[in-house]
């Protein structure tokens, strides 16, 4: 996923402090985007005094420009050279209308020139914008240190957690996810609230799994879509010994699931899988579930609607995909590694060796042989953020928790798809996980990027958040 952004941009100036300093900021501003292919929106030299904000009239400019402009800005960095006018710069964010996320930047001082003609006071002018800016009810982010430099590496890394942070607000606060069928009658454990979900703009469009299998079963494998699918399946995956009648059964699945998406203009899936796919249509959906999510249309199993939502603010934070697992097993006397799997759904990006093949586990009541579909393969050693969203009905919220580790080479000899993974204090987060009764599914991602959910989902969306570690 790309980082191009589009940010808007306000130069906080405040009148006896050296007017050069709004046009190096200017400068050091226009140079970083376009290493790292953002677009500024931000008042020109002409518009007002050197294209900074310092009176009302400079904010109005700046909010109405933001405004005419507000389908394509994702968030507001605010840069501060100087002190900066506090007033201005929360004057231009409350005109302008937008509920995007704000980053809040202060040059650094040199103690060579903390004379009267050459000092910035940015330092202070933070702290005075920040709090205006409560008081005004606008949500912010911070740089890690106070004030540092914008050709500071430490700041690129800030501008690219933040860019990632607007990119998982945005994304979640008009994902559409399709539940495929009812949740398997075993599984109470991924219940969920439709009505707190709408809440916080998530929709959840339903259909019943009755119509996607009678849809399916009216193709038949010369249908030209079914051909195509098929060669996609083909392309994906090694088959191993999965016979030609259970991959055009899957790719018939795959045809009329992505009519479901197309549409209803989803972003994500949950499908019901256990057992009633098997018993009625004699195959695993995980191919299909397998190649959304690598298309980075997250798909969750078992009807799993906040799994989902999981995969989909992970993938959005990162730019890559993620994957569904259940918290499995120990991992012999380790207290901090344990075993994360699933039938066969994870994305091929976490699969260097996948294969379709069965799921044994479900085989022994449904019968093997209608098991085709799911996927087999060991994800290798990675890094690894893990977290999962759920509604938490009795209190009316959403609550989630987010944490790092990594994956591991560690010897594993089972089936399915299956990982072992490395968490600090990992016995202490089972008992976080227990005691606030979250679900057995977690979702993990190849990446770092726990820090991010955490400011997206808990400062900007508002939710419930554990940062384990």
């Amino acid at each position: 996923m790309s980082n191009k952004a589009t940010l808007g941009v306000i130069i906080g100036n405040r009148d006896f402090f050296p007017d050069r300093l709004v046009s190096e900021s200017r400068a050091d501003l226009i140079e970083l985007f376009g290493k790292l292919n953002i677009t500024p929106v931000m008042l020109t030299e002409t518009d007002s005094k050197l294209g900074g904000v310092e009176t009302f009239k400079d904010a109005q400019k700046c909010a109405d420009l933001f405004r005419k402009h507000q389908d394509e800005i994702t968030g507001i960095l605010v840069l501060l050279p100087n002190f900066g006018d506090e007033k201005g710069v929360a004057e231009t964010i409350k005109l302008s209308g937008l509920n995007v996320p704000v980053l809040i930047q202060a040059y650094p001082d040199e103690l060579s020139k903390l004379d009267v003609a050459r000092r910035r006071d940015s330092w202070c002018g933070k702290i005075s914008v920040c709090n205006n800016l409560y008081q005004y009810g606008i949500k912010y982010t911070l740089t890690n240190n106070h004030v540092i430099h914008p050709s500071a590496p430490e700041f690129t890394a800030d501008l690219l957690d933040f860019v990632a942070v607007c990119r998982v607000v945005k994304g979640l606060r008009k994902v559409r996810i399709g539940a495929v069928g009812a949740r398997p009658g075993a599984f109470n454990t991924v219940r969920y609230s439709e009505k707190i979900l709408q809440r916080n703009g998530i929709s959840v469009t339903t259909v019943d799994l009755s119509e996607i299998l009678g849809n399916a079963n009216k193709l038949t494998k010369d249908h030209a879509e079914v051909k195509a699918h098929l060669d996609k399946i083909l392309a994906y995956t090694p088959i191993g010994k999965t016979p030609d009648e259970a991959l055009i059964q899957i790719a018939k699945l795959d045809v009329v699931l992505n009519h479901f998406m197309e549409e209803n203009a989803l972003d994500a899936t949950a499908i019901q899988c256990w057992t009633s796919l098997q018993k009625n249509y004699g195959c695993n959906v995980c191919t299909s579930m397998s190649m959304m999510s690598e298309d980075m249309l997250p798909s969750a199993c078992e009807v799993d609607v906040t799994g989902t939502l999981t995969m989909y603010a992970m993938q959005l934070a990162s730019g890559s995909p993620s994957a569904l697992v259940d918290w499995n097993n120990n991992y012999a006397d380790d207290e901090n590694k344990c075993v994360l799997f699933h039938c066969g759904n994870w994305a091929k990006s976490f699969l260097p060796d996948i294969e379709i093949s069965t799921a044994p586990i479900l085989g022994t009541s449904v019968g093997e042989e209608n098991t085709y579909g799911a996927l087999s393969g060991r994800t290798p050693a990675s890094p690894l953020t893990f977290g999962r969203i759920s509604t938490d009905d009795p209190k009316g919220i959403i609550k989630a928790y987010f944490g790092e580790g990594a994956l591991t080479d560690d010897a594993l000899n089972t089936f399915g798809n299956r990982a072992v993974a490395q968490i600090p204090d990992l016995q202490g987060l089972m008992q976080y996980v227990c005691r606030n009764g979250f679900e057995h599914h977690v979702v993990m991602n190849a990446s770092k990027t726990a820090g991010i959910l955490k400011e997206a989902l808990g400062n900007y969306m508002g939710w419930e958040i554990y940062n384990h570690g």
